[in-house]
């Protein structure tokens, strides 16, 4: 059986350093919707800190599978997220250098939760130069040692399992360096560098 991980909306760097050291993985999409998860949040390091971006969803029953899952577009989410990675990064080194590859996800509506997470991490693993393919999964299963699904949460500390990553960042001055963002952070502050610190 091969490494199953989450579809979440752009992973924190935890997760990409996952991607980056395995050839196959699974996206989970039978798996029922979790709240307060990664498959709909990603954290940035904005100007006051950690902010939490969040896609808003429709209405749906607690044992929905994720694949059936819906965007609630009626909210202006999409202006708003990139308006707040605009305002995290926009004096970062790299920022001008990848706005244009990623911007497009925020003007274009998507109605699926797991196409739009899986598709703007097609483009971010482009991006990075990550070697990996991706295969969605077929039905839901326990995985065997580490389940991936469940360590990566916002709710949980997987430190213990990963090195944590220090590099530069625009608000490090103000607010302390802070671990485990989205993969976006490292992005735009490391650049072609970034995988680099995927192990």
């Amino acid at each position: 059986m091969s490494l199953i991980l989450g579809s979440v909306y752009i992973g924190n760097i935890d997760y990409y350093s996952i991607l980056n050291q395995n050839s196959v993985i699974e996206i989970e999409v039978f798996e029922h919707f979790k709240k307060q998860s990664y498959r709909n949040r990603s954290v940035i390091h904005g100007a006051n800190g950690a902010l939490n971006l969040i896609i808003p969803l429709e209405k749906h029953g607690n044992r929905t599978k994720i694949q059936d899952i819906k965007i609630d577009n009626s909210q202006r989410w999409q202006k708003l997220h990139w308006r707040s990675i605009e305002s995290a990064y926009r004096s970062s080194p790299y920022f001008e250098f990848y706005e244009d590859d990623l911007k497009p996800f925020y003007e274009t509506e998507y109605t699926s939760l797991v196409e739009f997470n899986a598709a703007i991490q097609n483009q971010v693993i482009e991006l990075l130069g990550i070697e990996v393919e991706l295969t969605p999964t077929r039905s839901y299963e326990k995985q065997e040692g580490i389940d991936y699904r469940v360590l990566l949460s916002p709710k949980k500390e997987a430190s213990s399992y990963f090195t944590p990553i220090i590099y530069i960042q625009v608000f490090s001055e103000k607010n302390g360096f802070l671990s485990n963002l989205s993969i976006l952070d490292l992005l735009f502050n490391e650049g072609p560098n970034a995988i680099n610190f995927l192990g």
